[in-house]
């Protein structure tokens, strides 16, 4: 039983009371007109479940394989910078918390706390990544990574300009230091020639990430079965559906819209996450019912840190208690059981 079933869903109005106004719409505020990020929490809301009944729920297992590896838990934290913005332990109170959960963490490479100490942590951590238009730029800090325990890359995609907001009154980078991201790079990288984000990535960048690091790379930012199958050619071992929380391209088509036929296109070739406004364990639930390997957090694990790593701790748990009800009631035992829930069997007649 949950502490408090409604405690998730009053979470962005806790973030809005307690951050600097600035810094709560950094977190919270979508692209343009909003029109992406106000869609999403509705639409993971409008998936159905087909419920089983007479099956034996007694224990309930939310273990999953995710690029090879075991992890407790089939959701995790999405990357996002200026946590220490929110909370001062920033990414180390995120990384202890889901260690403590057994999820895995992606750390933004303009994150404001050394790898290094996120990785002493103990959690699963993978570096999220933006290229520069020279790639030479990026390497220590990915040498960095590499070096702290990173078991993973994720390449984002959907970001060769940073897409327009709208602000209201003054703007994060008024209030917030400037020592509090992108301490991984070197000093004065910023000011190097071809520093600004990539504007020609390809498939070649998903080789090169991958040869250069020696690890698995998961590409951020598909939205097209044409695109995710473009990615698994070029060695992507995941695809991760995402819309980035609709702070990009503002009427971008929502991620649990588009999960079903980017699944069917890359079939077993690789693993396929998504996110975009999941914000309850139900969520959880209805994007493994589409077939997805993994749910990522956004913006959720981001309001609670406010609460520092006992807040985060509780999301965990909160959405952990949500996902085992919800199999529960759906006669689910094994996360392979939820991935049948959003359509009936075909009747099995003697």
């Amino acid at each position: 039983m949950t502490e408090d079933a409604r405690w998730l869903s009053g979470l962005e109005e806790q973030a809005r009371a307690r951050l600097a106004a600035p810094v709560f719409e950094y977190v919270a505020q979508g692209a343009r007109d909003g029109q992406t990020a106000s869609r999403a929490v509705d639409t993971w809301a409008a998936v159905e479940f087909h419920p089983h009944v007479l099956r034996d729920v007694t224990d309930v297992g939310l273990e999953t394989e995710l690029l090879g590896s075991p992890v407790g838990v089939p959701w995790g934290v999405a990357p996002s910078t200026l946590q220490r913005a929110i909370h001062p332990d920033g990414e180390l109170a995120m990384a202890r918390a889901t260690a403590q959960a057994g999820g895995v963490m992606v750390v933004s490479s303009n994150a404001g706390t050394p790898f290094s100490l996120i990785g002493e942590t103990g959690v699963r951590w993978w570096l999220q990544a933006y290229l520069p238009a020279d790639r030479t730029l990026a390497v220590p800090m990915l040498d960095r990574a590499v070096a702290a325990g990173a078991s993973a890359v994720v390449l984002t995609v959907d970001t060769p300009v940073v897409g327009t907001k709208y602000p209201v009154g003054r703007v994060v980078w008024d209030v917030v230091d400037p020592a509090l991201l992108r301490v991984n790079f070197d000093k004065g990288t910023d000011e190097r020639p071809g520093a600004d984000k990539a504007l020609d990535l390809g498939p070649h960048d998903v080789d090169w990430l991958a040869e250069h690091t020696g690890l698995p790379v998961v590409v951020k930012g598909v939205l097209r079965p044409d695109d995710a199958v473009r990615c698994v050619q070029a060695g992507a071992r995941a695809v991760w559906v995402s819309n980035h929380g609709g702070r990009q391209l503002d009427r971008a088509v929502s991620t649990a819209a588009v999960l079903r036929e980017v699944i069917a296109a890359v079939g077993e070739q690789a693993q396929v996450y998504v996110d975009g406004g999941v914000r309850s364990g139900l969520d959880v639930v209805a994007a493994l019912s589409l077939g997805a390997d993994a749910v990522f957090l956004g913006r959720l694990p981001l309001y609670a840190l406010t609460d520092g790593e006992p807040g985060v701790a509780r999301m965990h748990r909160e959405v952990g208690a949500q996902v085992v009800e919800t199999m529960r009631l759906s006669g689910c035992r094994t996360l392979a059981d939820v991935a049948a829930l959003h359509a009936p069997s075909a009747p099995n007649h003697p």
